[in-house]
């Protein structure tokens, strides 16, 4: 009991796992039921299973943009390229994207949904003006809730089918194409930013 005049806070902070039920229900995404230009981000991804290959590149992810060096995040290797930070403003816009796509077919919701003209979002991010770290948090946050997203579906709505961009795509793709396309950009500032 706490002595009068002082004030106690208790402050509830649920833990947050991935339900490992469904893990089994996880396995590589059939490319037939993709559009050919996911193909490439899929086929970027090693791992067999969604969540492992997920936890795994949030950690290397992280690990890998705290460590790149602070003049390199505002250099862009050629006129009209992203800079780094513009990059990461991408991927973490990119995968709020995906999620939602993939949270609207698991729920079964029919409506098409629309692209997205990444470089208007890149355009209209006002990158420069952010600080490195904020970002870095807000990726860290947003990969938690996605891993918590994909891990709740069960393999009905990991399979569930849905129209974006004008195109066929399912659930379970969707989570491989979000890691696949971080791959990609690792590739590309490894390869284009940090090689000069």
């Amino acid at each position: 009991m706490a002595s009068p005049g002082i004030v106690v806070i208790f402050q509830w902070a649920p833990r947050l796992t991935v339900s490992q039920n469904n893990k089994k229900d996880m396995a590589r995404p059939d490319l037939s039921r993709v559009p050919g230009w996911y193909h490439s981000y899929i086929n970027q991804v090693q791992e067999n299973d969604l969540m492992k290959a997920m936890k795994t590149q949030t950690v290397s992810f992280i690990k890998f943009l705290k460590k790149l060096p602070a003049e390199k995040r505002n250099y862009r290797y050629a006129k009209n390229k992203w800079t780094i930070k513009e990059l990461l403003q991408h991927i973490i816009d990119a995968e709020r994207i995906f999620a939602y796509r993939a949270l609207c077919f698991a729920r079964n919701d029919t409506t098409p949904l629309p692209g997205f003209d990444e470089n208007s979002y890149a355009g209209n991010a006002k990158t420069a003006k952010r600080d490195w770290y904020d970002m870095l948090e807000e990726f860290k946050a947003l990969r938690k809730s996605n891993e918590l997203l994909f891990g709740s579906f069960d393999k009905k709505q990991s399979d569930s089918t849905g129209t974006a961009c004008g195109k066929p795509v399912y659930v379970l793709a969707i989570g491989f194409i979000i890691v696949g396309h971080i791959n990609h950009h690792v590739n590309v500032i490894k390869e284009r930013y940090l090689a000069r």
